[in-house]
């Protein structure tokens, strides 16, 4: 630290967006910062004097400071010196809670209500409660209970009890969209007074207590979201976490990694937090610990070895299991469908087209989950390979179809294809979504193309059709009709647009998968809109996944189901056997890592 009346030979402090560091040397100093500079991920030369560098990056390689020639004369901004005193207590108390994780004595979950305040109403369970006195009992944390556990409470909770102990004064929730509306009402349900809300697209309200923003909108909005969280203490909420889980490598990420270290306080909220291996959780970890936290968290995955890696860092997070939850029992049920001998025969000269291109584009990844994409489309219904005028036209279909024309070739039997057959998938979707609204049951539809979304809600018109997809203008006011209207029988929507935030238990038990893609926690997420947290025991949930006899389906149900086997054993079970070979992959299209291209590319050689 620089001594007072001396100049200093090295500054640190914020730039004007407050989201990176500057540091400024003394012109005595000119060939030491350069050396210093290159010792930072992220350090860029603005000027003979000075450097900037990214915040966790300063975080990370404090030590690279410390070897300042001149340390007497480094001198900190204010702000800065705090954030990095609290970086280095929140590194001790992780290397504590690692190194001797029964040490420290946790609060009671019998204690917690009495924590909460006189403005909180809500009821809380038993395992809530429990959650959140681990929680409380560290400085940050992470909550990896499964979807549908009621997370959401479990954060506002941790927060009310952290602002009572007036340690924070307000809280930033970044969230998906579809989460909004969750946090809009939990907020509502769980205060007497409620925290007055913004959601950051909306006008500026310089009174908010809660901000929510989602997470496509943080890297363009930092400058104004690092001021909001350093004009008062506050604490930051990462709902549905996983979708930073690329850390400082992905948009999402780096902005995340960004804003972390100016929260008094990190919570991050995700059932789903390690789809691809241990390499998920350290980067999820390292947003809570940012720093030499951070380091250890790498430590303890660095290896592969998923059982020591979820036995050592089960001292930082908490999770509620399924089991836990003691909901009535789900079982999906597999539907094979046979493909018609036209759909049949367009879909093996897709597959034999693949198979003879398969070797040269074997580590073209980016192709082959294209590729992926096509045969997922071809499987459920192969007029979908042909472009509409909009990416939101359905499938027109002729009803009674006509007899299939002789001599015509298969491309051009494809272009009509509507005209000739019905896809049997949505033959067998619709028949299910008759025979519930028949039994006053409403039905959830999902699939994951839009434009087979658009055509199954034109099938099923007659049903009241309520649909949602990423284009849909009047999304709330479709999911109000799906939930108040006697005469809306059926919702057709998927997983990448409602997969996430939704709570449609309340008036929906039957789900049909017309089909679906490699993304593990997108299908455990979507799964969870009719199966959660105040389900009434005696309820049956029925869902059915419609699977085309020897296509790809079938290879996405064997990979789906290795993975969710996966994330459970990791979390739940500490003598998981060591899986070296399932760390980080590239998200592909349809979410495809490594072993699901092994898996399709088997699925073609076979064909």
């Amino acid at each position: 630290m620089a001594v007072k009346g001396t100049a200093a030979s090295l500054h640190l402090g914020f730039d004007t967006s407050r989201t990176k560091v500057v540091l400024r040397a003394a012109e005595a100093f000119r060939a030491e910062l350069v050396q210093l500079a290159a010792r930072f991920r992220t350090g860029a030369q603005l000027g003979p004097l000075t450097v900037m560098v990214s915040i966790d990056d300063l975080l990370s390689s404090l030590n690279a400071v410390g070897s300042w020639s001149d340390p007497q004369g480094v001198e900190w901004a204010p702000e800065l010196r705090h954030l990095v005193v609290s970086s280095v207590e929140d590194a001790e108390t992780v290397r504590k809670q690692l190194e001797a994780p029964g040490a420290q004595e946790p609060r009671a979950a019998s204690d917690v209500m009495g924590l909460l305040g006189g403005n909180w109403t809500a009821p809380l369970t038993e395992f809530q409660k429990r959650d959140i006195a681990k929680l409380l009992s560290l400085r940050h944390g992470a909550n990896f209970s499964v979807p549908g556990a009621g997370k959401t409470r479990v954060g506002l909770a941790v927060y009310a009890a952290i602002k009572e102990r007036s340690e924070v004064s307000r809280l930033m929730v970044v969230s998906p969209k579809s989460a909004y509306e969750s946090w809009l009402y939990e907020s509502g349900a769980c205060f007497r007074n409620r925290p007055r809300p913004m959601l950051l697209e909306s006008a500026r309200d310089e009174w908010a207590e809660l901000l929510i923003v989602n997470y496509e909108r943080l890297d363009r909005s930092l400058p104004f979201l690092a001021s909001w969280l350093q004009e008062a203490p506050s604490m930051i909420i990462l709902d549905e976490a996983h979708r930073m889980k690329l850390g400082a490598n992905g948009t999402y990420g780096a902005a995340c990694m960004t804003l972390g270290p100016l929260g008094r306080r990190r919570l991050i909220l995700t059932g789903t937090p390690a789809p691809n291996g241990a390499k998920d959780l350290e980067n999820l970890l390292g947003f809570v610990w940012p720093g030499y936290g951070q380091r250890s968290v790498a430590q303890a995955v660095a290896g592969g070895d998923l059982a020591e890696a979820s036995a050592t860092l089960r001292p930082l997070f908490t999770r509620t299991t399924k089991r836990e939850l003691q909901l009535p029992p789900l079982e999906p049920v597999l539907v094979p469908v046979p493909m018609t001998p036209l759909h049949e025969e367009i879909y093996q000269a897709l597959v034999g087209d693949m198979s003879a291109r398969a070797q040269s584009s074997a580590d073209d990844f980016a192709a082959l989950g294209k590729s992926a994409l096509r045969l997922l489309m071809a499987a459920t219904n192969p007029a979908l390979l042909l472009e509409g005028s909009t990416r939101y036209e359905p499938v027109e279909y002729r009803l009674p179809p006509l007899e299939i024309p002789q001599g015509d070739s298969l491309y051009e039997l494809l272009k009509d294809l509507p005209s000739y057959e019905l896809s049997p998938k949505y033959t067998e979707a619709a028949k299910i979504v008759a025979a519930n609204a028949e039994q006053g049951r409403k039905t959830l539809v999902w699939t994951t193309f839009v434009r087979s979304l658009t055509s199954l809600a034109k099938l099923l018109e007659n049903f009241g059709v309520a649909v949602v997809h990423g284009g849909t203008p009047d999304r709330d006011e479709q999911l109000r009709r799906f939930r108040e209207d006697p005469d809306c029988m059926v919702l057709v929507s998927n997983p990448a647009t409602l997969g996430e935030g939704i709570s449609l238990h309340q008036v929906c038990h039957d789900a049909v998968y017309v089909d679906r893609d490699f993304m593990a926690g997108r299908y455990l997420q979507s799964l969870d809109r009719i199966h959660r947290l105040g389900l009434a025991p005696d309820v049956e949930t029925r869902v059915t996944v419609l699977a085309a006899e020897e296509t790809i389906d079938e290879v996405v149900a064997v990979r789906l189901q290795q993975k969710l086997d996966f994330m459970a054993r990791v979390l739940d079970d500490p003598s998981v056997q060591q899986l070296a070979d399932l760390q980080e992959a590239p998200q592909l299209a349809g979410g495809l890592d490594t072993q699901d291209i092994r898996a399709m590319l088997r699925h073609i050689g076979k064909a």
